[in-house]
């Protein structure tokens, strides 16, 4: 009887696995919000990784986050490096493409907890009186992504700090002067 579970476990665990296997070798996680203020303003936010700690979604997770910045003060080549607590992490980015004032493109490579590199997007359009910001991050999913994604997903792990984020920046562009 013990022979017959083990071998109905390991079968159980194999055909999960095997699954897991085939679900999409990327993610892609994106939101949008529109913020009362020219995309000039919210571009110079966002170009200038200094002005990062201000509205990131992720920078209260640790007040003691040891940061690091390197190349020129904004645009293209400038870089973010943080090292966190165990909620942080450790990681850097940095600005592959500046284009004032419609597009920023990063390169994002978590260090810790795990190791991924992704690519995020912000994309900001005249609409109204103001800017829609959208901010999309794309990925590759390793194996251990796919198993986690039976779980949850990338945009519901994620999706809720872009959320908080893009409302950060809202306050700060709405608020500069």
């Amino acid at each position: 009887m013990f022979k017959k579970i083990v071998i109905v476990l390991v079968v159980v665990i194999a055909a999960f696995l095997a699954y897991a296997a085939t679900r999409p070798a990327t993610f892609e996680v994106s939101r949008s919000t529109v913020i009362a203020a020219p995309p000039q303003r919210v571009y110079d936010l966002i170009n200038d990784f200094h002005n990062f700690p201000q509205w990131s979604p992720w920078q209260k997770l640790d007040p003691a986050m040891q940061v690091t910045y390197s190349g020129p003060q904004n645009g293209v080549g400038s870089s973010y490096a943080w090292s966190g607590n165990k909620q942080a992490g450790k990681g850097s980015m940095k600005i592959t493409e500046a284009t004032a004032p419609g597009k920023i493109k990063m390169d994002l490579d978590f260090i810790e907890p795990f190791a991924a590199s992704n690519t995020v997007d912000f994309v900001l359009a005249p609409e109204g009186s103001g800017t829609r910001v959208t901010w999309t991050m794309r990925g590759h999913s390793n194996f251990m992504v796919k198993v986690m994604s039976m779980f949850v997903s990338m945009d519901q792990t994620i999706g809720p700090d872009f959320e908080r984020g893009l409302a950060n920046l809202k306050t700060v562009a709405e608020t500069a002067h």
